[in-house]
């Protein structure tokens, strides 16, 4: 992957991340509804699409570099572990101290409690958004927005089961996998594989014209901003409410209520991505200066951001004054403290969590053989 094109990709993913902060942030019961515009563009749903598709790119060029199925899993498994873990036992923490603090600061729309045991087993083997044959949707306490890592990691299995198997075992294996995780998570898939188609593009595919590359890279965003300043959005959920009734939208497709929509922001959003890649500077060199590093950086955090600022916000809330000065800067400014003191802790040192576990696997494997 050419080095411009992937300081680019992290330049979204530290932008989504930081979107979804500022649109939860938003809320009235954070932020008394001094920033509800935010929330009135939708603008946290949207800046999820573009992770999904941000993963798709991702995932597929890492499924190459890895080369087999049984480094692909692992990679993928210590990536997310070594962040969710830790996730849902602070989630578990800051939720008791919180409602202790302050139940009122915990409306039930945005607050499930569950024993330890149930939060830790459907967080951490991701099935608390699958809506298949087995599993129910759950929310694991204040943090709403795992509900995409729920997604992404079923993704990851459809995405490996495609890739590394072959013959009657995928095909069965396909099934099953589409039998569990339900419709609302299928209904996106197509928005992560634009993702993956991306990277089969832009690996294989010489120069464009630049012109024709502009159009693509700035085209597709003015676009999907006229789609929602028209109101493309609403009428494309309208569209599915009257298509679904007399079922609820809602309940049979969950988070994936804005599929028709979803889908057209991933769909230009990987035209965006195939613009840019061709007017990346063909050089080897690394970008550097500061601003390379500060994006590196966020976009190095991010993943703990996501999963760290709604148990985060809950927990401020209803522990600040709310007279104390410059609240919402406090509010903000600790939200941002939490999450990049974890990446600290529990990101940025995956290559160590990885070694870590090598060493203990193949000690374990090492003793079993001597016995």
């Amino acid at each position: 992957m050419k080095p411009g094109f992937s300081l680019w990709l992290d330049g979204m993913r530290a932008a989504a991340a930081l979107i979804v902060l500022f649109g939860h942030f938003a809320h009235t019961r954070f932020t008394r509804g001094d920033y509800y515009f935010l929330r009135e563009i939708n603008i946290a749903s949207d800046a999820v699409i573009v992770f999904f598709v941000l993963s798709g790119v991702v995932i597929a060029y890492a499924a190459e570099r890895d080369g087999t199925l049984q480094r692909f899993a692992f990679n993928r498994l210590t990536r997310v572990l070594t962040v969710v873990l830790p996730a849902l036992v602070l989630t578990l923490v800051f939720d008791a101290l919180g409602t202790n603090a302050n139940m009122a600061a915990y409306p039930a729309d945005y607050y499930e409690p569950h024993p330890v045991r149930e939060m830790l087993w459907r967080g951490l083997t991701f099935t608390n958004e699958w809506q298949g044959a087995l599993s129910d949707r759950l929310r694991l306490g204040t943090n709403g927005p795992m509900w995409s890592l729920s997604y992404e990691v079923a993704f990851y299995a459809i995405f490996a089961v495609v890739l590394f198997l072959r013959g009657a075992l995928r095909i069965v294996l396909l099934a099953l996998i589409a039998l569990l995780v339900g419709l609302p998570i299928l209904a996106l898939l197509p928005a992560w594989l634009l993702g993956v188609r991306v990277w089969v593009l832009v690996r294989n595919a010489g120069p464009m014209p630049r012109q024709r590359a502009w159009m693509l890279a700035a085209g597709s965003i003015a676009m999907l901003v006229f789609f929602r300043a028209a109101g493309l959005p609403e009428m494309l959920t309208n569209m599915t409410i009257n298509a679904l009734a007399p079922f609820s939208h809602h309940a049979l497709l969950g988070y994936s209520d804005e599929v028709l929509w979803n889908t057209i922001i991933a769909i230009f959003i990987a035209l965006h991505l195939v613009g840019v890649q061709n007017l990346m500077e063909t050089g080897a060199a690394r970008p550097e200066g500061a601003v390379a590093r500060a994006i590196r950086w966020v976009a190095g955090g991010s993943f703990s951001l996501y999963v760290m600022h709604y148990p985060t916000l809950h927990l401020l809330d209803a522990t600040l004054p709310e007279t104390l000065f410059l609240y919402d800067l406090w509010l903000l400014g600790l939200t941002l403290f939490v999450g990049f003191g974890f990446a600290a802790l529990f990101e940025r040192p995956l290559k160590f969590y990885r070694q870590v576990t090598l060493a203990v696997w193949r000690r374990m494997h090492h003793t079993k053989a001597e016995a």
